[in-house]
């Protein structure tokens, strides 16, 4: 049945991600939906502020306010428990139904972390298609499938350096 879910985006009243996620946790959990609802994911990004006295700290910030992202296989029911969810306003799509977000929007709102399909090896060349490193070129030195991770020797200022950085930020080049 996992074969036919896809990623959602769902709407939220300001401020309400937070006990929308935590409400459908509850609904998945009470009505035995974990192999319908797969995932819900509100992306976040760390921002530096300053604070008092010019101290500076870290807090998380929401990527896209007002949004909630599910991993799903959708069905007239669970379609009706989602929108009936305190908080949510409704389904992204047209006239309010649901409307999957294509495989390049779930890669670059970072929803889909593992990679499953990775063919890359020690060596290849690579570009960063992510992240602060983003548009960056470099070749594979290293590869831990456990976390996840690769290291990369990158060219910056004129320096090869070593970074680490995960698989979804990758993608191979075709030197053909």
């Amino acid at each position: 049945m996992g074969e036919s879910a896809k990623w959602y985006a769902i709407h939220t009243y300001s401020g309400y991600e937070s006990m929308v996620k935590s409400n459908l946790e509850k609904l998945i959990e009470n009505n035995n939906l974990g192999d319908q609802i797969l995932d819900i994911q509100i992306p976040m990004y760390q921002d530096i502020v300053e604070g008092k006295n010019g101290k500076k700290k870290i807090v998380d910030r929401k990527v896209l306010p007002c949004y909630v992202f599910l991993k799903l296989v959708i069905s007239n029911d669970i379609w009706y428990l989602v929108t009936n969810t305190r908080g949510v306003t409704g389904f992204v799509g047209p006239m309010g139904r649901p409307f999957p977000l294509t495989e390049d929007e779930v890669k670059r709102m970072r929803l889909e972390t593992k990679v499953d399909n990775f063919d890359l090896s020690a060596g290849d060349q690579v570009k960063i298609v992510s992240g602060a490193l983003e548009g960056f070129v470099g070749s594979i030195t290293e590869l831990n499938f456990a976390s996840q991770k690769a290291k990369v020797k990158v060219e910056m200022f004129g320096r090869e350096t070593d970074v680490e950085l995960e698989f979804v930020d990758l993608e191979k080049i075709n030197l053909m």
